[in-house]
């Protein structure tokens, strides 16, 4: 054992809105786990699945208040705070999993000091699959976007929904089904991950490809909890979570491929964009990254130079 005694023994309980068949909660569970183990049982981690706890819109202020010692939330949700949330969520900034972590490398110093300013800090962050389009039809022409009812989980999606001509939907992963049943969305722009584990086939007929962007989840801790642990027990903790990143990206890569396979084998049409469908996600998307520019911060673009520098020494 650490320097703390069993009598001290720290339990912390996470929120998280994502079900259990997501791979990011097998992520958070084995993350729990390891520390507990680390740390002899004297960090023990409950997470709570599904909002089951709490609310998504509430976890971040519930971590800072410190009613909840960890949390789990899709991160471009808190573009209001400063627009460097949402850069994992522009078109063409990042389109594969080796650029979406260097992305992440990239603006972690960022998002680390505004975490901080809050009492936060962030333990790991891993992304989804790319993200693709749901449809009850065929996607074959951009007309079809017109009044559209697409389930946009984010800001930046309802903004992407909304250049396309389509009507946003802001839509919880544990509320799909029923938004489907009940006729509030028609289509969704989602990983093939979400549309596996959301059996999106009961509603929908087809997937494409679009690879818009590699959108990240990030797990954090109220500060202040954390730094009541002794340093050895600190330290296990990180140590616990770095593998955590590293395995849930590997997790990622891996869940794209079986869902893919899964979305295939329940009768979903996989597909690519064609030249005018692709042209008219590429026109959004350009629209939409003049938009971020027009708000971030100098900072911000900086970060976002320093990537793109790093990219083109690769």
């Amino acid at each position: 054992m650490g320097v703390a005694s069993a009598a001290q023994a720290a339990e912390w309980n996470m929120a998280t809105p994502y079900g259990d068949a997501s791979f990011h909660t097998e992520n958070n569970k084995q993350f729990a786990e390891d520390v507990a183990e680390a740390t002899d049982g004297e960090v023990t981690i409950t997470v709570h699945s599904g909002g089951s706890l709490i609310a998504h819109g509430e976890i971040k202020p519930s971590v800072r208040r410190g009613t909840v010692q960890v949390g789990e939330i899709f991160l471009s949700t808190l573009s209001n705070d400063d627009p460097i949330f949402e850069i994992d969520t522009l078109p063409g900034v990042a389109g594969s999993y080796e650029q979406a972590l260097a992305l992440w490398q990239a603006t972690k110093p960022m998002i680390t000091d505004i975490f901080a300013e809050e009492g936060l800090m962030p333990l790991y962050a891993v992304t989804w699959p790319a993200q693709g389009i749901y449809t009850a039809e065929p996607l074959e022409d951009p007309d079809q976007f017109e009044g559209l009812r697409v389930r946009a989980p984010n800001i930046n999606t309802q903004r992407f929904v909304q250049n396309l001509g389509g009507s946003p939907t802001e839509t919880e992963e544990s509320d799909i089904p029923t938004a489907f049943s009940t006729g509030r969305v028609d289509a969704m722009i989602t990983s093939s991950s979400t549309g596996n584990s959301m059996t999106a086939w009961d509603y929908l007929s087809h997937y494409t490809e679009a690879n818009l962007w590699l959108p990240k989840n990030i797990v954090f801790v109220n500060k202040r909890t954390f730094d009541q642990l002794d340093d050895e027990t600190q330290q296990a903790v990180l140590d616990a979570a770095a593998e955590a990143e590293e395995r849930g990206w590997q997790m990622s890569r891996d869940d794209n491929e079986a869902s893919l396979d899964a979305l295939r084998e329940n009768g979903i049409t996989v597909t690519t964009p064609n030249d005018e469908v692709a042209a008219a996600l590429q026109e959004a998307g350009d629209t939409l990254f003049e938009d971020w520019q027009s708000r971030a911060s100098d900072d911000a673009k900086a970060v976002l130079d320093e990537y793109r520098d790093s990219l083109d020494e690769q």
